[in-house]
């Protein structure tokens, strides 16, 4: 009799179980649609953005020698925006774009990154300030292709084309990459290309090349790279 009665008592858990089930079931659904239609949608997007004019220079600090050719290259293209991403000292690249002559209106320095990562932790939130549709990732031979998936896996989530402009380097190398690194970076690259959707972190040392206060500056000890012969 204890026995009937202990498997009557087991159907109401197990009814239990099976509604968890169905609940889950249905949660997965959800999720595998919603994924499905975001993907759909983010493709389109950039489909669409692919063909359209570069309307960001997007440089990662590392060399003196990107923000001397983002400089150049701003002189033919004046109404497209800069951002420096953890750059040099902000008084050398206002001496390299005051010395090609180059505008600065919308050049725009970001100072918070500390890693390849962190350059688009930090930027993605900029440049969907900025509408941006299209970046041209300009980097060094040496960070590639590391700065090349990271920058399409993460600011792809977003509807952001990438194109990229290599810049040769002289003496050592700003960047050197590993696999195992590469890999470690591409792996949180697909975790927060989903929470940047919702998670948009505040960069609070985010400067117009224009505010720079160089007589300030001159007050004080700073020091460029060599190779930009300032």
């Amino acid at each position: 009799m204890n026995r009937k009665v202990t498997k009557f008592n087991n159907f109401p858990r197990i009814n239990n179980l099976l509604k968890r089930w169905e609940v889950l079931r249905k949660i997965k659904i959800g999720l595998g649609v919603f994924l499905s239609i975001w993907l759909v949608f983010t493709t389109i997007t950039l489909v669409s953005a692919s063909s359209k004019p570069v309307d960001t220079f997007f440089v990662l600090g590392g060399s003196i020698r990107r923000e001397i050719f983002v400089a150049k290259l701003i002189k033919q293209h004046p109404q497209i925006k800069v951002l420096i991403s953890r750059g040099s000292p902000d008084p050398c690249i206002w001496l390299i774009f005051k010395r090609e002559a180059a505008p600065i209106a919308n050049v725009w320095l970001e100072k918070c990154a500390d890693s390849t990562f962190s350059n688009f932790y930090y930027g993605i939130p900029i440049l969907r300030r900025w509408h941006v549709h299209k970046v041209m990732l300009i980097t060094s031979p040496t960070h590639l292709p590391r700065a090349k998936w990271l920058a399409q896996i993460m600011l792809g989530a977003h509807g952001i084309w990438v194109e990229t402009e290599t810049v040769q380097e002289q003496g050592i190398p700003g960047n050197r990459e590993s696999w195992p690194k590469t890999g470690l970076d591409i792996t949180r690259s697909f975790f927060w290309a989903g929470l940047s959707q919702i998670i948009q972190p505040e960069c609070s040392q985010v400067t117009n090349l224009t505010d720079v206060d160089m007589k300030s500056w001159q007050h004080r000890s700073f020091k460029c790279e060599r190779q930009g012969n300032l």
